[in-house]
This record gives C-alpha cells, structure tokens and sequence, in this order.
C-alpha cells in the first residue's frame, strides 16, 4: 500500500504538469494565432472575422490559469510590509490572516461569476458566430474556485503549523 504522501505528491505534481501545459497550450495558440491574424491581413487582405473574439477570451483564460499557477507557490503579487517587521508566530498569525482573507475574496469573485455564467447561459449568449458564451465562460468560477481552494488549504496548513509550535523565521 502507497502511503498518504506520495499518492498527495503524486497528484501535485500531476496538477503541477497540468497547469503548466495549459498555460503553455494557450499562450502558444494565442501568440500563432494573432501571427497568423498578422500575417494574412498584412498580405492576403483578409482574415478570421472570429479571431479577435477568441483572442480576448484566451486573455481571460491564460490570466486564470497563470493566477492558479501562481497560487499553488503562494506567489500571488502582495504588499509585504510586515513580514519585514514580524518574527515568528506574529508572522505566521499575519500570514493565516491573509490567506484567509485571499481565500474568502477568491470565495466571493468565484461565487459572483457561477452567477455571470448562469445569467450568461440564461439569455443564451453566443461567442465567435454560435458557441454559447457560458462556455469559454467557466474559466471564472473554476478558476477562482480553485484558487480559494489552495488558500483555504494553506490557512489549514498556517494552522496546523502554528497549533505544534512550527513558524517560520
């Protein structure tokens, strides 16, 4: 029987690869395709009438996926003013407080867009000449639900840390 740590190790770095192959699968389509938009517009005269549209929505797509991707180190952009003047537990207690606080603003954007993406798919909403908004769309709520996930975990972890006396210097 494997024990309880490799199968978690096994399944972060699954995740791991995974993210990062989105991230590298989208940025490559984005980057061939406004090439290509480029290219054929500068010397054939024409182009895909539906690239712009899917342009912006890889945007929003590699932006969530680059988000989740900085999450899983807790590499988000922040402000650290106190961890220069916090030692210890004092730290640790500051660093629970903002994941917890990262965590719930995640909780509420994600809950906010489960909510877009049903209006969306309520007034049938159509990208790119016919596929259904709501589609493209689920980046949001996943997204930022799995990024509320990660923090909540990590307010678990700055926890348990803290209940057996570990901090970090």
């Amino acid at each position: 029987m494997k024990r309880p740590e490799n199968i978690f190790s096994r399944l972060e770095r699954i995740g791991r690869i995974g993210e990062d192959t989105l991230l590298v699968v989208i940025l490559g389509s984005m980057i061939l395709l406004a090439a290509a938009q480029i290219v054929m517009r500068n010397f054939f005269d024409f182009g895909f009438i539906w690239s712009d549209e899917l342009l912006r929505m890889l945007v929003l797509w590699v932006a969530l996926a680059g988000a989740l991707a900085a999450s899983r180190t807790d590499k988000h952009i922040n402000v650290a003013v106190l961890d220069r003047f916090l030692h210890g537990r004092a730290k640790a207690v500051v660093k629970i407080i903002v994941h917890g606080f990262t965590a719930a603003i995640c909780g509420v954007v994600a809950w906010h867009s489960v909510k877009f993406v049903q209006t969306s798919r309520e007034f049938e909403d159509v990208l790119m000449g016919g596929i259904p908004a709501w589609i493209p769309q689920l980046i949001l709520p996943l997204g930022f639900g799995l990024i509320c996930y990660r923090y909540c975990f990590f307010v678990g972890k700055g926890v348990a840390k803290f209940a057996i006396g570990e901090t970090e210097s």
